[in-house]
């Protein structure tokens, strides 16, 4: 299953993808066909709150939908929504870790800086934008702007102390982040906030792929395109702290709510790891493939 919200005239509305990846029906107007009413909330961040109540509804909704082809005029062609990041608007910042990957340590360094424990920083929700949408460059506040395509975890149920063991539990589903960082910044803060917290700086998307169809997310493909180059491709086999790991230690004295987003780091190949160094210009165009997920698109700001 892959959720999206998309804009519409009322507003942000829940939806889901149908099989092909082309069509999306929104959630609430279905069920108000299904069943003459919907008591599900109008946004995907609080529906990811119910918990299995939500899911067991959609498995309702799509054999419902499947049931009867004459149902097809509840969905919208994907091409024609506007599509916003799965949760514009997070609670909290975006849990991010930092040099999850071995390479991507030395070459914004050398072997010295593979860390020991797990690195956390954060995004503010203010840089959240969705798939499509354009990331600002912000040229009056840095020169230096970078990409950064990471795998995402968006966290479905509540806990703190989490086991290694029950992590994966814990987990709603995933998605895309092009963590865009401010490299100037980030060095002359001497810390990561201001560099990765601009607005418009962390494109997510293009949906959230439930947990349910990734069975380890520890061993995906991950590519990241600039202006049709390939820059970055790992797998997230080479996590140096695998997602059950990243969980059980951010939970240890914290409790992770449903709705939180942990970004789980970039591999190697970033614009600032080259020799020059190739940050992003005006007019690029980024997209991040993960597999079993799909790729997000944005272009930065001309």
């Amino acid at each position: 299953m892959k959720f999206v919200t998309f804009k519409d005239g009322s507003g942000s509305v829940a939806g889901l993808l149908d099989g092909t990846g082309t069509k999306v029906v929104p959630l609430n107007a279905a069920l108000v066909k299904m069943e003459g009413k919907s008591d599900l909330p109008a946004t995907l961040k609080e529906c990811i709150a119910l918990g299995d109540k939500f899911i067991e509804k959609v498995h309702r909704l799509k054999d419902w939908l499947s049931s009867n082809p004459g149902r097809e005029e509840l969905f919208r062609p994907l091409a024609s929504v506007a599509l916003e990041a799965p949760i514009p608007r997070p609670d909290k910042n975006i849990f991010c870790v930092g040099k999850n990957y071995a390479e991507h340590a030395i070459e914004m360094g050398s072997k010295e800086d593979i860390p020991e424990h797990i690195m956390v920083f954060t995004k503010s929700p203010t840089t959240v934008i969705g798939h499509n949408e354009t990331v600002l460059n912000h040229h009056n506040v840095t020169a230096e702007l970078d990409y950064e395509g990471e795998l995402a975890v968006v966290i479905g149920k509540k806990g703190r102390a989490i086991p290694k063991e029950e992590a994966l539990d814990h987990i709603f589903g995933y998605t895309i982040i092009n963590d865009v960082t401010a490299r100037d910044l980030q060095s002359r803060h001497k810390q990561f906030f201001i560099g990765k917290s601009l607005d418009a700086t962390c494109p997510m998307g293009p949906w959230i792929v439930h947990s349910s169809a990734i069975e380890n997310p520890n061993q995906l493909d991950i590519q990241t395109k600039v202006n049709g180059e390939l820059r970055q491709s790992s797998n997230t086999e080479n996590f140096i702290f695998p997602i059950e790991e990243i969980i059980s230690v951010l939970s240890k004295g914290m409790t992770l709510e449903p709705g939180d987003i942990i970004a789980t780091g970039t591999p190697a190949g970033v614009g600032k790891g080259f020799k020059p160094p190739r940050f992003l210009q005006p007019g690029d165009k980024v997209e991040i493939t993960v597999e079993k997920i799909g790729t997000l698109t944005n272009c930065i700001e001309k």
